[in-house]
């Protein structure tokens, strides 16, 4: 089976959000499009409480875009995002949440960040992503979402690794891009990875 993974389409990451992607909302309508033509659909939620040692306002004197040690893990510091039960948290409202048959929520553990579908960063806990997979046979991931050089990549790094065989929509993608070019280099790595890259129109 072939499985559609949508990563992180919550309104904390689109244009409006505490931490905008540019142009983030634009893959909304490619999620929404791509639904109709999968069996199983999951969705990730980055679901972090108050407490979350990613947040740069939990680090006295600290901005975003700071780097420091969490626990043992290289952390990148955020602005407050993706509370739980925030609206900030949810998911855009022109997302057909309809045709999402599972939701995989990660970043609950405030001592550790979660980028990727399927383990936290210091890959000791995984969110039970591939045993779900696993379960309904789905070997074949199509993955999209936000954003590109963060939870995109980490999560195809982790697809690839554990075996799974994995296309990216580019078009369904957009990044952080807090160094110029930080999405093309993410893309490059997951297809050294092992994953295939292709636009929307090109999806048989």
């Amino acid at each position: 089976m072939r499985a559609l993974l949508l990563v992180d389409l919550q309104n904390d990451f689109m244009p409006f959000g505490a931490l905008p992607v540019a142009d983030g909302d634009a893959v909304i309508p490619v999620a929404n499009a791509l639904m109709e033509r999968f069996s199983l659909v999951v969705a990730t939620q980055d679901w972090h409480p108050s407490s979350h040692g990613s947040f740069a306002s939990n680090h006295p004197g600290a901005s975003p875009g700071d780097v420091v040690d969490l626990f043992g893990v290289e952390q990148v510091l955020w602005p407050d995002h993706c509370v739980q039960g925030m609206p900030g948290a949810s998911f855009h409202s022109a997302l057909d949440v309809g045709g999402v048959d599972h939701v995989i929520r990660k970043g609950a553990d405030p001592a550790v960040d979660s980028y990727s579908a399927f383990f936290d960063n210091d890959h000791r806990t995984d969110t039970g992503l591939a045993a779900f997979l696993e379960e309904r046979v789905a070997e074949d991931l199509v993955v999209m979402g936000l954003a590109t050089d963060y939870c995109v990549k980490a999560t195809v790094l982790d697809a690839c690794g554990l075996g799974f065989a994995v296309t990216v929509i580019i078009d369904g993608c957009r990044g952080v891009e807090m160094q110029d070019g930080d999405s093309e280099r993410a893309f490059a790595q997951m297809r050294s990875a092992g994953a295939r890259t292709i636009a929307l129109a090109d999806l048989i």
